[in-house]
């Protein structure tokens, strides 16, 4: 009976990480999608914050103590500090319009910061899960899969709420990512 118990906490532990470590993706792809974003994109970056919820953690498991103690609070920082400068530059480019070419939320290399940013968090507490007796798969697994489900889900509320904001949604969605940036921070 105690070994059902202890499966089930097990279980429910991960989960409820799992969960918790997803609202920064579902937050800040609620950001993302106010810049409008299509069903294919959605997916796409869906997808690759994912792979990102599934490595990041596993990097963390293997990486040790020591290390996410030396680097957690800069990765963190540098995290924040590319979330101001995206959020910044949505906010300034929709303030100035068509004068200043916005940051291509499409590219490859936005898709990976915007994955990476909301992945940090994974590492650190793959790094604290290393020190404990873990079903490895079923963490990571359950990792990706609110990492990604929320992210899809932020993504598409966001799309949704910015057809009703119209030419203030990019500025909204840059409120959002500066806000995250800055939470990261302090």
């Amino acid at each position: 009976m105690e070994t059902g118990i202890a499966i089930w906490g097990e279980l429910i532990t991960i989960l409820v990480m799992a969960v918790a470590l997803g609202f920064d993706a579902f937050s800040l792809g609620l950001g993302i999608g106010m810049k409008g974003i299509r069903v294919r994109e959605i997916i796409k970056i869906g997808a690759v914050v994912a792979i990102f919820h599934i490595l990041m953690p596993l990097a963390g498991l293997y990486m040790g103590r020591y290390l996410g103690a030396l680097l957690g609070n800069v990765a963190t920082l540098a995290a924040g500090g590319l979330l101001l400068l995206l959020g910044g530059h949505m906010i300034y480019s929709s303030l100035r319009g068509d004068a200043v070419q916005s940051i291509d939320y499409r590219s490859s290399w936005a898709i990976v910061l915007f994955s990476l940013s909301v992945s940090i968090d994974s590492f650190s507490v793959g790094v604290s899960l290393g020190m404990f007796p873990i079903n490895l798969w079923l963490t990571i697994l359950s990792f990706g899969l609110c990492g990604g489900i929320m992210s899809i889900l932020g993504l598409m509320l966001g799309s949704q709420v910015s057809h009703r904001l119209s030419e203030y949604g990019e500025a909204f969605g840059g409120v959002i990512l500066f806000t995250f940036g800055v939470l990261f921070i302090l």
